[in-house]
């Protein structure tokens, strides 16, 4: 019976650290995480969501650090009626490379966890609701539309440790022209 406790609990605490709330990345900088990036991967497996998996494109973000510490992030998606732009306000926290941000869609308040970045080329930011996996995702972010094979296998493996199922994790299909080359950008909410 003490044998199966200890098994038990040291199992639980292993479980934890797998599936528990990763760190920022050390000694993050946000002045060179700053610019432009691509979402190219998304591990995002709410049920509302399923039916749009295969409708997903890479979108384009540009990144910039405000004199308060807080950070606006303008994306470009592609959608039916054209590209569109969402501008995002993440709050800084305490902890460099940690964000909140309240989530419209959602009604809710997210943290934003920049996990790992080389600053020139990917970066992987885990975005969640602590208690609440529905609104838990994983994001793939490149410099360029396309990373190496190393890097995309890097992120598959950091989704499948928070526990996504394989389908949740996808490689979305490039666009092009969005935003066009002039960054014209109409605001929604």
């Amino acid at each position: 019976m003490k044998i199966t406790l200890v098994s038990v609990a040291t199992a639980l605490v292993f479980l934890m650290g797998v599936h528990g709330h990763p760190q920022p990345q050390k000694d993050f900088d946000l002045q060179r995480f700053a610019g432009k990036w691509y979402r190219v991967g998304l591990a995002y497996d709410s049920p509302g969501f399923v039916p749009y998996r295969d409708k997903l494109r890479v979108s384009m973000g540009m990144l910039t650090p405000q004199t308060n510490g807080n950070v606006n992030l303008t994306m470009w998606s592609q959608s039916s009626s054209g590209c569109r732009s969402k501008l995002y306000t993440y709050e800084k926290t305490a902890t460099p490379g940690a964000f909140t941000y309240f989530s419209t869609r959602h009604n809710k308040e997210k943290d934003i966890t920049v996990v790992e970045t080389n600053y020139n080329q990917y970066a992987l930011v885990l975005k969640h609701k602590n208690m609440d996996r529905e609104y838990t995702q994983v994001a793939l972010y490149g410099r360029s539309q396309k990373l190496k094979p190393d890097v995309l296998q890097k992120f598959r493996d950091f989704a499948t440790s928070q526990g996504f199922p394989k389908d949740a994790i996808m490689t979305p299909t490039l666009t092009e022209n969005c935003p066009p080359s002039k960054h014209k950008t109409r605001r929604t909410s």
